[in-house]
């Protein structure tokens, strides 16, 4: 049996080849075995899913598994992005939450996240727990699941219920949807084949959506909304005269946008502009938390707001824990994936993008103004990030060379580092580089912020080439 290795957002896997049926099966039953000394055990646990290559089934599987043990199951009952089911778990006060999906992973793979009672990423901690239990679980074991989906559901043990409602329910009730419908925002959504697919549609009728339909191969994209795989979206606004698109990763709980004139914002931009919204125009105070891939742009705001700042490891389950004990404001990652102070503690693609709509409404002012009116302010960050698919072997090796040390990277003095997670170098004339191993693919990410994109190019090109 294949190992089960949870990174740094759940377990992930190639389908078919170490995500089986009986490897999710392992997952499962460890989940419900660590599960059932939860206080809230009684609730039971929710499970929801993507769009991905049989989601539907694998989460039946895992439903089928936990009831299984006895504890009862609330399965959605059609798939559902991350943030409905996150959202759901204290609605139904439940001891815990399952999504099966790979989030913004290519279509061979899928995954299996676990979320807290609280509605957001389990403590590593327990993840951890969950994890080792599964590494000891035999097929013996498995083989003695005998009751069927069916026959549990006949019982009881397994309910369906629908998620995405309860979901959009919330969205009216925090977003000021009617201001955007009364300022006529033209909205083209991306939904990227992804679970995200008609709740935009569904709370604004004007809006356009695109790649709205169920297709597990993402139509030969990464379903992850960053200006590589949004080239369509970005023709697509100015030829179609929209004020904004949008675009939701696979389990639609991180967000990319593109501006009027078919720029992508990217997440380092939109955590800015979101950051200052929530201080300047909802009056809302608290900590900013950061992972450290997210720029310099909200260390100078925080600054600016006497707000205190704190960075983190890769991964939204640390700033979660950080926003479920702590007075948080704004807490998130490079990746697009952010939480906002009255929300859930968790990523939310499709809320965030409506918080950017609703922001241009009040402000008055296009997505494009707002980047350029905070680069006025705190000056130009030209941020970029190179991915390189890599083997285990090379990204150790990668890994171990740079722990012996730089002290320059194409020409630029490194005047400290800081090492929560991977390499982050910041130069003595400004701008830092990250160096560090993904989580959950077989990949090493370079990140550079800098003032000029001559300089980021630069520092890129000698980094990946030493």
């Amino acid at each position: 049996m294949e190992k089960i290795k949870f990174g740094t957002d759940g377990w992930r896997g190639v389908i078919a080849q170490d995500y089986t049926f009986d490897n999710v099966a392992r997952v499962a039953l460890a989940t419900a075995k660590f599960y059932k000394k939860h206080k809230k055990a009684k609730n039971g646990i929710l499970i929801g899913y993507d769009t991905r290559f049989l989601s539907q089934e694998f989460a039946e599987k895992t439903a089928q598994v936990i009831a299984s043990t006895g504890m009862k199951v609330t399965l959605s009952d059609g798939y559902c992005p991350t943030p409905a089911l996150s959202l759901a778990i204290p609605e139904f006060n439940a001891a815990a939450g399952v999504v099966i999906t790979a989030s913004h992973n290519p279509a061979k793979y899928n995954g299996f996240k676990l979320k807290a009672d609280f509605g957001g990423p389990e403590e590593v901690e327990y993840v951890s727990k969950v994890e080792k239990e599964a590494n000891k679980i035999s097929q013996k074991s498995l083989d003695a699941i005998k009751k069927s989906f069916e026959d549990l559901s006949k019982k009881g043990l397994i309910k369906k219920a629908n998620l995405r409602q309860i979901y959009i329910d919330d969205l009216k009730k925090k977003i000021d949807i009617a201001a955007i419908k009364s300022a006529r925002l033209r909205i083209a959504h991306d939904a990227m084949y992804g679970a995200g697919q008609g709740i935009l549609k569904h709370l604004i009728e004007d809006a356009v959506v695109i790649h709205n339909e169920f297709n597990p191969s993402f139509g030969g994209e990464h379903p992850e909304p960053i200006a590589l795989h949004l080239a369509e979206l970005m023709k697509f606004v100015p030829q179609g005269n929209y004020s904004v698109g949008l675009a939701t990763d696979g389990d639609a709980d991180r967000i990319g946008a593109v501006d009027e004139k078919g720029n992508f914002v990217g997440p380092q931009e939109v955590y800015a502009l979101l950051l200052k919204y929530l201080y300047e125009n909802k009056g809302l105070r608290g900590e900013v938390v950061k992972t450290v891939s997210v720029g310099e742009m909200a260390d100078k705001l925080a600054k600016k707001y006497n707000l205190p700042l704190t960075e983190l490891p890769v991964g939204f389950k640390h700033v979660a824990t950080v926003m479920v004990n702590r007075d948080v404001l704004i807490g998130g990652e490079e990746s697009g994936g952010i939480g906002l102070k009255g929300h859930i503690p968790e990523r939310d693609g499709l809320f965030l993008g409506l918080t950017l709509c609703e922001m241009m409404v009040k402000r008055g002012r296009t997505l494009g103004e707002l980047v350029k009116g905070l680069f006025d302010e705190i000056g130009p960050h030209i941020y970029r990030r190179i991915d390189l698919r890599t083997t285990e072997q090379y990204k150790k090796k990668v890994l171990s060379k740079l722990k012996k040390g730089l002290k320059e990277v194409a020409g630029h003095k490194i005047d400290h580092v800081l090492t929560i997670d991977g390499y982050k170098y910041f130069f003595a004339d400004g701008g830092w580089l990250l160096i560090r191993a993904s989580g959950t693919e077989p990949l090493l990410r370079f990140y550079c912020e800098a003032e000029s994109k001559e300089k980021v190019d630069k520092v890129l090109e000698a980094i990946t080439n030493m």
